[in-house]
């Protein structure tokens, strides 16, 4: 009888080793073929789960980027991991500093996105910083940019993001971000195509602005990564949700969609992709154990990630939006910077 490793061995999508090392990992916008015209994301949320050694607790940070007409900016909420009490606070400067209470801590909050550099989306890329001090340790520390003061600060952090989902308005069907999907990996370009797909080769790059249109028989999908087809849908009259498993620097990466009301609601649509990494002891089933036994960055991956894109054909209409059951509960503090 076959194991159960073969099993997902024959049936998965491995990503291999060989094209996720290259030179465009090291930077913070996705690769984006020529030929594409993917669509500006309008909000992009990332949570994150801080574990504070010292005091032997955990925290939540939600933070929002948003890109609006006039100005960029983002919220920020932090509660602890097991607390439902609420405080929320707004701030209007690109740059400053906030101390308040939560429960028996001290939080404070440091920030300067007054130089930032952004590309075409509401994210940073370089410029900036964003710090969340709890009880005078580190808990979240974004960006590259280094005030004088923070120079001599032994940084040493301890948090995860747990999610990150993505928000289009008004899309053009070609969504393009980068993803990490452990604390060991690197960073590995995305781009999902939806539209007409040519019976005849595996999709055509013209013509995906034809998916608004009634022939519904020729609706396809198509998921990249790093400069490589991962794997097509055809179809989606008939396979509008789906799931695919693929491996992903060791880790077996489900891809979820949903793309009914998309095909079939021709003015309110909206489509959902979902890369959600496993956990527990069916992380690794496609490992070999030779490498199990030789590659030590897999002993210890950390929190598994869940990335949420949704695109939406009219601003009006409400998307489902992500969030582990840690996000579901009541935030305690928030702050909106802008």
């Amino acid at each position: 009888m076959r194991d159960i490793i073969s099993c997902y061995n024959e049936h998965a999508i491995r990503v291999s080793d060989s094209y996720c090392s290259r030179t465009s990992s090291t930077s913070n916008q996705p690769y984006i073929c020529p030929k594409l015209n993917p669509s500006t994301p309008h909000s992009i949320t990332c949570i994150y789960k801080l574990n504070l050694i010292s005091h032997q607790t955990q925290f939540l940070i939600t933070l929002t980027w948003t890109k609006k007409l006039i100005h960029q900016g983002f919220t920020i909420n932090i509660h602890p991991y097991d607390s439902d009490s609420r405080n929320s606070r707004i701030l209007q400067k690109n740059k400053g500093t906030e101390t308040f209470q939560l429960h028996n801590f001290e939080v404070q909050l440091i920030w300067d996105i007054s130089d930032a550099i952004y590309y075409e989306g509401p994210e940073p890329v370089k410029g900036f910083y964003v710090i969340v001090l709890v009880s005078s340790e580190l808990g979240l520390h974004l960006g590259d940019k280094e005030e004088e003061w923070f120079k001599n600060m032994k940084i040493v952090t301890n948090f995860s993001m747990v999610s990150r989902s993505e928000l289009f308005y008004n899309s053009t069907n070609i969504y393009a971000t980068k993803a990490k999907f452990c604390d060991t990996g690197i960073s590995h370009d995305i781009v999902i195509k939806c539209g007409v797909v040519d019976e005849g080769s595996k999709s055509n790059n013209h013509n995906h602005h034809n998916s608004y249109g009634y022939n519904h028989n020729n609706y396809g999908l198509c998921v990249y990564m790093d400069k490589k087809t991962i794997f097509e849908v055809k179809r989606l009259r008939w396979n509008f949700r789906g799931n695919q498993t693929i491996f992903v620097d060791g880790l077996v990466v489900d891809v979820m969609w949903d793309i009914h009301d998309w095909i079939f609601n021709q003015n309110k649509g909206c489509i959902v992709f979902m890369f959600r990494t496993r956990n527990g002891l069916d992380n690794r089933l496609w490992l070999e154990e030779k490498n199990l036994k030789t590659n030590n960055e897999f002993q210890d991956r950390g929190i598994g990630l869940s990335l949420l894109i949704c695109g939406r054909k009219r601003t009006e209409i409400l998307c489902p939006r992500m969030s582990p059951p840690e996000s579901q509960k009541i935030l305690s503090h928030s702050v909106s910077i802008q």
